[in-house]
């Protein structure tokens, strides 16, 4: 059975609520569950029907309220999540990682356990920079994971084109997962056969709004760490800031807000990407979902943003 990832998922790691990493926070702060249980609802009203999550998310908590949303409809939807982390869910704190083949079996368990279905659509790898050898062992027991109806496909959550091309050479591998947006194309990763799920595609929050209020001490973008490329001790960065206001103009041409425009310039760069923008309210899903009746940036406005940005 073919997964159809569709063109446009929605992510679900501010849901989970505030967690930590080495004592740094690494969740978005505060989450109201009952608003993240209509969102994902209305998600699937509106014809959405990817939904990436991680067993890490909230330690848990994500992979929980994603199964309650769709426990009636789990038929119609197509879930993503991730293994690799360790984590503790009384202490929402992630505890390190794991690549063995022994916490992979155990992972996906606890996967469809909190998600309360019997398969995962997309079960990812989510140690970006795990040795080869290491990771052809898992892609072997991804494959017997398959054989046992355990989880219908597989791909790597990471940033190298190598290894997100060596997981997908394997029979039922079909997706990676990597940032890339409007300010920070990264195209090696898509050069391949299989689907891009685009992580981070409103840059963390900086291509969907224009106030940015101090941020909770529980937000991952008030903590600074070196990934993070478009937010500096929880105020956007000066050059992705600059970027974005050079193509604003492009980007919400034709009556779309600037989300719908990130999201368009997606549609147009290139058919195997699926941008996955993070949700917890019903208004973030609609305005998401709405991106879909624009379609993609012209030809000549895929055009001028690249020769603003990438010249």
């Amino acid at each position: 059975m073919t997964v159809e990832l569709g063109k446009l998922g929605f992510g679900t790691w501010a849901m989970g609520g505030p967690m930590t990493f080495q004592g740094q926070p690494v969740g978005w702060g505060p989450a109201d569950d009952e608003e993240s249980l209509k969102a994902l609802r209305r998600a699937h009203d509106l014809g959405v029907r990817l939904i990436d999550t991680a067993d890490v998310y909230g330690c848990g908590h994500s992979e929980t309220l994603v199964g309650q949303a769709f426990a009636g409809v789990r038929d119609e939807v197509v879930i993503a999540t991730k293994w690799g982390d360790e984590f503790d869910p009384a202490k929402r704190e992630l505890t390190g990682y794991n690549g063995t083949v022994e916490y992979l079996r155990r992972a996906v368990e606890g996967s469809l356990r909190r998600l309360g279905t019997d398969y995962v659509d997309l079960y990812q790898l989510h140690l970006g920079d795990l040795g080869f050898d290491e990771a052809a062992v898992l892609r072997d027991e991804c494959e017997a994971l398959v054989a046992a109806g355990k989880i219908r496909a597989y791909g790597w959550s990471t940033d190298d084109p190598e290894r997100a091309r060596f997981f997908c050479e394997g029979e039922h591998g079909i997706a990676a997962q990597a940032d890339v947006n409007v300010l920070f194309d990264n195209p090696e990763m898509y050069a391949g056969e299989y689907a891009v799920l685009c992580r981070r595609p409103l840059a963390m929050g900086l291509l969907a709004r224009d106030e940015f209020a101090e941020l909770p001490a529980d937000d991952v973008r008030a903590s600074d760490p070196a990934w993070l490329l478009f937010f500096e001790n929880g105020r956007p960065t000066p050059h992705y800031f600059k970027a974005r206001e050079a193509v604003r103009d492009v980007l919400t041409s034709g009556g779309r807000t600037l989300v719908q425009g990130a999201l368009a310039w997606f549609w147009a760069r290139s058919p195997r990407l699926v941008p996955i923008p993070g949700v917890r309210t019903v208004a973030q899903v609609e305005e998401n979902a709405g991106a879909l009746a624009f379609g993609a940036l012209s030809e000549e406005e895929l055009a001028q943003v690249e020769s603003v940005l990438r010249p």
